[in-house]
């Protein structure tokens, strides 16, 4: 299974940046061709991205497009269909058929490139009102996309909304994208980034809000968060212990004829264990990862 606790943005067209965020412990980088980057440099750091994602790096390489409304996203995705590239981030997505001819363009840069059709990940950005309105049939739309994410700062925006510390005007949105996102049979969502800088305990607060609420992962946009991210997207010790505890119990019980037991005063039947199964199963994967 993937492992996509944190994915760290970097400017596409600062080469000290890029080589520090490959060098990090984050699950994903992804090198921007959009918002930090100027429109005088957006075409000249395509070659660039590309580049620095052939070089050797533990982490998965994506890559932020433009927007599909922008006159640069064709010459974008063009540029990076390419050998090393494992995604590409696809921003403020609306239409579920602007997925599908970004898809459809893929597979056939891809089929002329030699490389594996469906390969190269997609990964859009939902972060308009127009876009979490339309986000039962984005999921639903035939595509290689298996996951997607959310941003906050340009849906505060379109909304009219205050990003709080609290984030309690985020609820209804996250909410909306968890639920379209499992109805749909994807991957849980990826959440936003955190834009207060410096502040690690109200990212540890967000971070938690967003696992309890579904997502399996965040969007980071400094090497310090990282850190953060990945430990709280991390099953602990004791969760683990106590998620193989309550398999174990229920294997044996099943065995028996029983599919409910009591484990330490707590309830466990198959929705329980199933949860104890996937929890496991993450740690194991998150275990392969950082093992050398």
């Amino acid at each position: 299974m993937a492992v996509l606790r944190s994915l760290l943005f970097a400017p596409g067209n600062h080469p000290r940046k890029v080589e520090k965020c490959l060098t990090l412990d984050a699950d994903a980088v992804i090198l921007d061709l959009e918002d930090a980057v100027a429109n005088a440099e957006k075409e000249a750091t395509r070659a660039v991205v590309v580049a620095a994602l052939s070089t050797p790096r533990r982490a998965l390489g994506y890559v932020r497009v433009n927007a599909t409304d922008t006159p640069y996203c064709y010459g974008d995705i063009q540029a990076v269909v390419r050998p090393g590239v494992d995604g590409i981030v696809l921003p403020k997505l609306e239409r579920p058929g602007d997925l599908e001819t970004v898809d459809w363009l893929m597979a056939q840069l891809e089929r002329d490139r030699g490389l594996p059709v469906g390969g190269i990940d997609v990964l859009p950005i939902i972060e308009t009102g127009r876009g979490l309105k339309a986000i039962d049939e984005i999921c639903g739309a035939r595509s290689r996309m298996r996951r997607l994410s959310f941003g906050a700062g340009d849906f505060t925006l379109d909304m009219g909304l205050t990003w709080t510390e609290g984030e309690e005007e985020l609820a209804f949105a996250r909410a909306a994208i968890v639920l379209a996102c499992r109805a749909a049979g994807l991957e849980p969502p990826l959440d936003t980034v955190h834009i207060d800088l410096g502040r690690l305990a109200v990212l540890r607060s967000a971070t938690e809000r967003a696992r309890g609420m579904g997502f399996q992962g965040k969007l980071c946009i400094h090497p310090e968060q990282v850190p953060v991210v990945n430990e709280v997207f991390t099953p602990g010790e004791e969760e683990v212990a106590l998620a193989r505890r309550y398999m174990q119990a229920f294997e044996e019980a099943e065995a028996a004829g029983s599919a409910s037991i009591q484990v330490d005063g707590h309830f466990i039947d198959y929705p329980i264990v199933e949860k104890a199964r996937r929890t496991v199963a993450l740690a194991e994967a998150i275990g392969a990862r950082v093992t050398p």
